[in-house]
């Protein structure tokens, strides 16, 4: 686990947020304003989770010790169920090379051989580009040479709508490449990390999972726990992913999902995510109301 939290005490009602995103992957946040943001709002703990960037580890601690503000390891990967998206965050590895950073370089090059084919069959169907955009498009994270492509259809040619330059590049070979959930978690455990399903229900793209869709992929991926808190399941969707938890013996996270300052960090309470917290070696302290 990540040195500036080995052994943090933290008291039960600190402000807490486990997903957060940077400019290192699809947000608008860049790292240094996202952790000023944190220090300055007075949260004891954070994560940055940018998807599919577990070798920024390092980067993103340093950059946190020099605030003082203890920040959990993190990273989102990408994965795949039933045809449809699947989040996993993993906390807790060590920074530098490990079982996450390699399948997450292994994902980043095959995202890229599909940003290179997707740009050459557009090009060889006449659609034009600036020179120099393809190596541009390369050096941008996985998750964001997508967007690119879409950006630069609708800047340099007579294109209708956003929904016909999709079409276009669905059609040139486009695909969002993913790890399989059980490589993701395998890579996890093998980098001393826990392994979390993200938003299980935001939907909107992603698998929504109730409990019997819970009970099939944990047979075929066992996660560590689900991130119960977060600000677009609706108070049925949290209490019953909290039921499912308990009942299962799962760890419980909480976050914001933030990309950028006007969707800012959510100051959840530590006490919400006590047992993920003891296994990431954090304990929680309860202010004695006599003292």
């Amino acid at each position: 686990m990540s040195s500036s939290t080995a052994g943090l005490q933290l008291a039960a009602d600190a402000a807490i947020d486990l997903h957060l995103h940077t400019t290192l992957s699809d947000g608008s946040w860049t790292l240094e304003d996202l952790l000023d943001h944190l220090r300055q709002e007075g949260f004891g703990l954070g994560a940055v989770t940018d998807h599919d960037r577990a070798d920024t580890a390092a980067v993103i601690q340093e950059q946190a010790q020099t605030r003082t503000l203890p920040l959990l390891t993190g990273v989102e990967m990408t994965s795949a169920a039933r045809g449809e998206m699947v989040d996993l965050l993993c906390y807790g590895f060590s920074p530098g090379e490990n079982p996450l950073t390699t399948l997450a370089r292994d994902l980043l090059d095959r995202q890229k051989e599909n940003t290179r084919e997707v740009y050459e069959n557009l090009s060889r169907q006449g659609y034009t580009f600036p020179g120099g955009s393809l190596e541009h498009l390369l050096d941008q994270p996985g998750l964001v040479q997508a967007l690119g492509q879409l950006d630069l259809l609708l800047e340099q040619n007579s294109i209708n709508s956003r929904a016909e330059a999709e079409e276009l590049l669905t059609k040139a070979g486009y695909r969002y490449e993913a790890n399989p959930p059980e490589a993701v978690v395998e890579a996890a455990h093998r980098s001393g990390a826990v392994c979390l399903l993200a938003h299980p229900g935001r939907g909107n793209g992603y698998l929504e999972f109730d409990s019997s869709l819970l009970d099939e992929f944990r047979q075929q991926a066992p996660i560590d726990g689900l991130e119960a808190h977060y600000p677009l399941h609706s108070p049925s969707q949290r209490d019953m992913y909290l039921e499912y938890a308990g009942r299962h013996d799962l760890l419980v996270s909480a976050g914001s999902d933030s990309h950028r300052p006007g969707k800012p960090p959510i100051k959840y309470q530590a006490g919400l995510c006590q047992k993920l917290l003891a296994a990431l070696g954090i304990q929680l302290t309860v202010p004695d109301k006599n003292a």
